[in-house]
This record gives structure tokens, sequence and C-alpha cells, in this order.
């Protein structure tokens, strides 16, 4: 830019800020202020009459004192907000989940019983509060027992309640399959905010046609997925998911408790457990050591998969994915 481009530029400025700009009439009007103490500037015509040098030693002199120019200060960055997806709710009862639009079923009426023990404790109606009792990790001793076909109808479920807010996370990090269940396209999750501190979980977490569902996915894979569950931030971010919202509860899926350690790490931060059972498949004795891994949870609940029985108008108490339902303490 020239002197003289400078000189109008800077003039410009003056005058933006209110400072009163006058050509040299007379001996006397060349003064710095008037008599009112304003503050009196060359004008640009005038002052480019004496040349470049000249022109901006005039408004640099004329200047002296003045008040800074104001700049405005930039606008605050906007706050990161969670991504809708919809969730084809058809797809989901020909897949055998529980769908909030559909009728009455089987499969809800036995949700209703297990999620309300659940709800209890969660809100601290139960027997006795628990510390994070709004943190139920759902699992299971081994692969396929339906731990996440439990997690997910739990979690529908419990967001068709009233005064519920419900938050699904899909805490299989090694093998994540709650979007797939749902329909719904891989994203950022869990292990992107653990890894990046840019990350905020409300940019990673998904809001959903179904009224006061949220889900958070797994995210990315990685290596050292058990140190990350483990980790201070991890701890940090369980401690704020628990106590923001005091009307949500935040069902984690999590890997077979036999199978990885992360659900063993993951089961230490929960006020819940609840174990998932495959009726006539499960052995006794994975059922024990599974139980002896989350000893330290203050309260664990059996649920039994695929039981049947007979109903008192001798239909099978039972369908496919349907659930019998059983709560039981460590010796059950």
């Amino acid at each position: 830019m020239s002197l003289i481009e400078q000189a109008a530029k800077r003039l410009e400025q003056l005058r933006k800020a209110g400072v009163s700009v006058h050509g040299p009439t007379s001996d006397d009007d060349q003064g710095p202020t008037d008599g009112g103490g304003e503050t009196r500037v060359p004008s640009a015509a005038a002052s480019l009459e004496l040349g470049p040098s000249a022109a901006l030693a005039s408004v640099a002199a004329a200047t002296r004192g003045a008040a800074p120019v104001a700049t405005a200060a930039p606008p605050p960055a906007p706050a990161p907000v969670s991504r809708r997806v919809e969730i084809d709710l058809q797809a989901l009862a020909a897949r055998g989940l529980m769908s909030p639009d559909a009728p009455r079923s089987q499969l809800a009426d036995q949700f209703r019983v297990i999620k309300r023990p659940l709800i209890a404790n969660a809100m601290g109606r139960g027997v006795a509060p628990l510390k994070r009792g709004n943190l139920i990790m759902v699992t299971s001793a081994l692969s396929g027992e339906g731990k996440s076909f439990t997690a997910i109808n739990l979690a529908i479920s419990i967001a068709m309640e009233l005064d519920n807010t419900v938050m699904l996370v899909d805490a299989d990090v090694p093998k994540p399959s709650v979007l797939k269940m749902l329909g719904v396209e891989p994203a950022r999750g869990l292990l992107d905010v653990l890894t990046d501190q840019s990350v905020e979980l409300s940019q990673v977490l998904l809001r959903t046609n179904v009224e006061k569902l949220s889900i958070l996915p797994s995210g990315m894979q990685h290596a050292r997925a058990t140190e990350l569950l483990a980790s201070a931030a991890m701890a940090q971010m369980l401690d704020e998911m628990a106590s923001r919202y005091p009307d949500r509860i935040i069902i984690f899926d999590s890997p077979p408790l036999l199978m990885t350690t992360e659900s063993r790490v993951l089961a230490s931060h929960m006020g819940q457990v609840v174990v998932v059972v495959k009726a006539a498949s499960t052995a006794r004795s994975d059922v024990k050591h599974a139980l002896m891994t989350i000893d330290s949870c203050p309260v664990k609940l059996m649920l039994l998969n695929q039981a049947r029985s007979v109903s008192q108008d001798g239909y099978g108490y039972g369908y496919g994915y349907g659930y019998g339902y059983g709560y039981g303490s460590e010796g059950a």
C-alpha cells in the first residue's frame, strides 16, 4: 500500500471513530484541537497536497493523544451441536427389536418388568443409595448371549418413560454392533473423545427420532482401548455423564466379561451391571466366573435370555429373541 493510500485509510478510520476532520483554512485552524477541545485532523485532500511524507506526518501529529480507534471483537464460536440420525422404526420391529410406536407386545411387557428395579436404583429409590446408579452396564459371560439386543431394547423401553431420558453407549469397542443393529452409519464416538482433546462429547453424540433417546457410538478402533477406558479422562467423562442431567439413565453395551478385559475395567465405574445369560446354553461355571470378575460393582443383576415357559393360555412364553426375565444376586 502506498503512503498516500495509508494516509487516506487512516483518515477514514478517524472519521468513523467520531474525530472531526477539517481542511487547513487558516493558520489558526491548523492546530490539533479547536476551542472546544475537539481533535481536528487535516482533510485528506489538504494533507495530500503537502506530499506523501508530509501527509503521513500531518495525520500522525493530529492524532497524538486522540482516543484509539475501537476494533470489534470477533464473534464467539458456536457451541457444538449433536447430529441427528433417523432410525427406521419399522426395520427395528422386523429385526425383532422393540419399536416405541408399535402396539403393545409381549417383548415390551417383559422389558417393563426388567427396567423397573433398574430405574428405581438409578433414581435413588432403591433399597440403598447407589453411587453412579444411573450408569448401567449390560454384558454377558460369552458372546452370542443377546447382550446388545438387551441393551438396545432396555434403552428404548426406558426412553418411553415420562420422567427419564436415555443415552445408549456402544462400549463394546472391540466389536461394536449397536449402530449396525439400529441401521445407522458408523460415526465418531467414545474413543475419539478419549484420544482427541479437541473432540467434545456433544460433537459425537447422536440424537435420534426416538424421543428421549441419544446414542454414543464406540468410535474409531484403537489398540489401547483397555487403557483408554481405564484412564483418568474416562473417569472424568463418566462423572460428567452421570451428574449432568439428573433424569438421564445411561446404558452401556459392553464386551463379554470372559473374552476381553475392557468390560472388567468399565464395570469398575458402573453403579449397576446386568449380566445376560442365555437359557440352556451358558454353563453355570462360566456365569460364576463372569460374576467374580465384576465383584467390585455394588449391584449385579442377572437376566435370563430366551427362557421358555408356558402361560395359562397355553402359549410359549418367549419367541425368537423374546425374553423370560429373572433377577438375582451373585449367589442366584
